[in-house]
């Protein structure tokens, strides 16, 4: 099993805009059945972690369509937030009592940071974080929410293109 932190990131490394917008994002070209995309990837994920502003901009933007994941999703979060009906959402605070629970609810899959970046951070801090997937987009947003506001030594294991994509997978080198 391993904690993977996939998101994609403009040029300029951001995952979201200032205003919390992916716009910039969905308007990219990618094949999601392509090399490093994200339907293969979550096939072998057996548990999510999202932060508060990630897991409100899927609400918002979900529209009247039903939950999209299978997988039992833990939010981090200080706030009371709503649930959708049918969807196994838990609201934690700490990473390190989360990712015990996430390990054993995922069997022998692998855990997902889906975001943001201060989120994979943390549990790069406490020790918990092996890989990051980053699908570069070829944008640049000047400001935003940084892809992973953390010193971190990473070690390139793949790189793929997928259409207008660049995309790079990383092990976390953890420090001695």
């Amino acid at each position: 099993m391993a904690t993977h932190y996939f998101t994609a990131s403009s040029l300029d490394g951001f995952i979201a805009t200032s205003e919390h917008s992916l716009d910039w994002l969905l308007k990219q070209d990618i094949d999601l059945n392509g090399p490093m995309a994200y339907t293969e990837f979550e096939k072998g994920i057996g548990a999510l972690a999202m932060g508060a502003s990630t897991y409100e901009w899927v609400l918002r933007n979900n529209g009247d369509q039903p939950w999209g994941y299978v997988q039992p999703t833990w939010v981090f979060t200080h706030r009371e937030l709503p649930v959708p009906d049918g969807a196994d959402v838990r609201f934690a605070r700490d990473v390190t009592a989360a990712h015990t629970e996430m390990s054993a609810a995922a069997g022998e899959l692998d855990l997902w940071v889906v975001g943001g970046g201060e989120l994979a951070g943390q549990f790069a801090d406490a020790g918990l974080l092996d890989e990051v997937w980053v699908q570069y987009a070829p944008v640049t947003l000047g400001s935003g929410a940084p892809l992973l506001p953390r010193e971190l030594d990473l070690e390139l294991l793949d790189v793929a293109r997928n259409r207008n994509f660049m995309c790079g997978r990383y092990r976390v080198i953890r420090p001695e």
